[in-house]
């Protein structure tokens, strides 16, 4: 088994004060980043020596977005200019800066021009984090990424961010060989000791008892089912301060159980834990920012298997709602280990519900794999996430709760199915069914996310990806602040 992953300090940052221990002792001055708009682009040209101006003429730049010139100076490579193209906003300094790691020299020590205003500081620092990020457990990386001098006006919430989704990234990386529901838990017990919270691991006869729909899914498994427990109170907050519920899928690996998926469907299959990896990442950003609030994280750790224990189609089982609910497939397991945290959560009177999770094929189908699938039982609350997606950079889009397909769920010998007969709006049914527990008056946020960047992108290496995690962090922070 590998080391439990834990929230990481961010390597690609180094301290002015470090800065001679890492080699660069002789005074002189750190390269300087600058981002360029396509239409700033000849004025800046003009305050360059005409030696450097033919040298950046002759590279070709044009400051398009993500476009890298380096220029020379008395001690090697003075500067480095990077493309805004045409949208000179956070969005297009995230861009610019999310390749910068790789694109300089390797291990090479920079630092940000004074010029950016603080949203496009912050943006920059936050990608080019985010960019560096590396999966480096079992192998070693192929070159040391570009570092960061460390800003003396750095927003400690954009660092606890980027170091949020490290973290998200290293569960969501991780193989389920090294991974299983007990060292998924430990993830979040960890998670708890480094924010002083209470953690409680619920096992055994007891989980039987209290969530029987997430034993139901494990039992299948040689390694055992548990919930993970996390709550937590802000140092600022009183006895009644909202309460917020985060409910995460931690199913560790999916084979589908005896509706078993086709071996390549199952390839990325140790990411259908991602919706837990980023309720996690929430809950780091969120209680290192010190909010006002409590806060209950509930993590369903898993694993769908096939064996002589696990759960058939057509069995029933009895919720901790008490409602019962006939197996239609044993693939749909993720709204069964879903169903029964949010009972419990619910019965807290929390605030808000999320939930987010790797739910249903079918929002990929309807959306792609960027756009986490949005549903909401709250107007506020929809159109305050839609907002924290746009303006954070992790969007999302919203999808209808449409009652009249509710009906689709019925089953002639249970009060339910945990899928629909019709071939239909699957991301809409799983979404209805997980509804069915949320008490009416109690906003409910529900996120159907991908967890998985099939291909490098600035400030998003291929691998674990976090989709949903910066806009739900955007909109508690704002919220509750």
């Amino acid at each position: 088994m590998g080391i439990i992953p834990k929230v990481r300090n961010l390597d690609c940052l180094i301290d002015s004060d470090d800065i001679a221990s890492a080699g660069i002792s002789d005074g002189r001055p750190l390269p300087i980043i600058h981002a360029i708009g396509m239409d700033d682009l000849p004025a800046r040209r003009a305050t360059l020596s005409p030696a450097v101006a033919a040298w950046l003429d002759q590279t070709g730049f044009t400051a398009a977005a993500g476009e890298l010139a380096l220029l020379p100076g008395p001690h090697g490579i003075d500067a480095a200019w990077v493309g805004l193209g045409t949208l000179k906003n956070s969005q297009g300094h995230f861009t610019a800066f999310g390749d910068l790691p790789n694109k300089l020299p390797a291990g090479s020590i920079w630092a940000i021009a004074d010029d950016l205003t603080g949203p496009e500081r912050q943006s920059a620092l936050l990608a080019f984090c985010l960019g560096a990020y590396r999966f480096t457990e079992y192998r070693a990386a192929k070159r040391p990424p570009a570092r960061l001098r460390l800003p003396k006006d750095a927003d400690q919430r954009s660092i606890e961010l980027a170091r949020a989704i490290w973290f998200a990234r290293d569960l969501i990386n991780r193989p389920a060989n090294d991974l299983g529901p007990a060292e998924l838990a430990d993830a979040v017990r960890a998670l708890g000791d480094h924010h002083h919270a209470s953690v409680t691991i619920i096992s055994g006869a007891t989980l039987e008892r209290d969530y029987p729909t997430v034993a139901l899914v494990g039992n299948g498994a040689d390694r055992a089912p548990c919930v993970a427990a996390l709550d937590w109170t802000g140092p600022d907050a009183s006895a009644d301060a909202p309460l917020i519920a985060l409910c995460g899928k931690g199913v560790v690996f999916d084979t589908g159980g005896n509706d078993i998926k086709p071996a390549g469907a199952m390839l990325r299959m140790k990411k259908d834990m991602a919706g837990a990896a980023i309720l996690m990442g929430v809950a780091h950003a969120v209680m290192a920012a010190g909010l006002p609030i409590r806060l209950a994280l509930r993590v369903g750790c898993v694993e769908n298997a096939v064996s002589g224990r696990a759960m058939r189609p057509l069995d029933i089982v009895r919720t901790r709602s008490g409602r019962t609910v006939e197996i239609g497939n044993t693939d749909a397991e993720g709204r069964l280990v879903l169903c029964d945290l949010i009972d419990e959560v619910a019965a807290l009177n929390p605030a808000v519900i999320i939930d987010a999770a790797t739910l249903t094929g079918a929002a990929r189908v309807a959306l792609g794999p960027d756009l986490p699938a949005l549903f909401c039982n709250n107007e506020e609350w929809a159109a305050r996430m839609l907002a924290a997606g746009s303006h954070s950079g992790d969007p999302v889009w919203r999808l209808p709760l449409w009652q009249p397909y509710d009906s689709w769920l019925d089953s002639p010998v249970a009060e339910m199915n945990n899928v629909s007969s019709k071939p239909f709006a699957g991301a809409i049914v799983a979404a209805l069914y997980l509804q069915r527990y949320v008490p009416g008056e109690i906003p409910w946020v529900h996120l159907d996310t991908f967890g998985w960047n099939d291909q490098s992108r600035p400030g998003r290496p291929e691998g674990a990806d976090t989709q949903g995690l910066r806009c739900i962090t955007a909109a508690l922070c704002e919220h509750f602040r």
